[in-house]
């Protein structure tokens, strides 16, 4: 008897829901502003973080209704709505940024604008494009920039032959710069070539 009246004094342990709850508006906002801190992003870069952080809760909480996900998507375009009108995420800033970083890099005009669009810059992206390379002295510099990157035109090991001359405006051409741009390269010598660098990087 006193081993069934110990039994009966044995409360049951609690059931535990495995299902974590949904993010509340808070957290994807604090969310939101620690990747910020660490990355420079667009809107729509910052809404697809945003959105894989509800994914990856759904996928945990078992949930595959999409209907039922609308409220927390909603709750992310008015997150990004209000970062954007306090200036904490701006495609504007990102695409100058971004822009300059790569024409300096040695990107041409085409190369940015599909690095821009792969972030989701919209409207932004022809300005910033404008900016950074806003004439074909630029677009010229960037390309010496890419030359010496490859050892081709002008810092190629040894003086380009007619084939070396073609692979060379391929590799330019491939890389995004239009033919004259190219070509311009290619009629430089290696200490003209590296002053336009120069300029351009001042």
């Amino acid at each position: 008897m006193r081993r069934n009246a110990g039994f009966a004094m044995l409360s049951p342990m609690p059931r535990r829901d495995a299902s974590p709850p949904p993010p509340t508006e808070d957290q994807l906002a604090k969310a939101a502003l620690a990747h910020l801190a660490r990355y420079a992003t667009t809107e729509a870069g910052l809404k697809r973080v945003l959105a894989n952080r509800i994914r990856r809760w759904a996928r945990e909480a078992g949930v595959e209704d999409e209907a039922s996900l609308a409220p927390l998507r909603d709750a992310v375009s008015r997150v990004v709505a209000r970062l954007s009108a306090a200036g904490a995420v701006s495609d504007t800033a990102f695409a100058e940024a971004r822009a300059r970083s790569l024409a300096r890099g040695g990107r041409s005009r085409a190369r940015i604008a599909a690095a821009l669009s792969a972030k989701g810059v919209g409207e932004a992206a022809a300005a910033a494009i404008a900016e950074a390379l806003p004439d074909e002295e630029a677009e010229i510099a960037a390309a010496c920039i890419a030359a010496r990157r490859r050892r081709i035109g002008p810092f190629a090991a040894a003086p380009p032959d007619a084939e070396a001359r073609r692979r060379a405006l391929g590799a330019l051409a491939r890389a995004g710069f239009p033919r004259s741009v190219a070509e311009a390269v290619l009629a430089l010598d290696a200490a003209e070539a590296e002053a336009r660098i120069a300029r351009f990087r001042r």
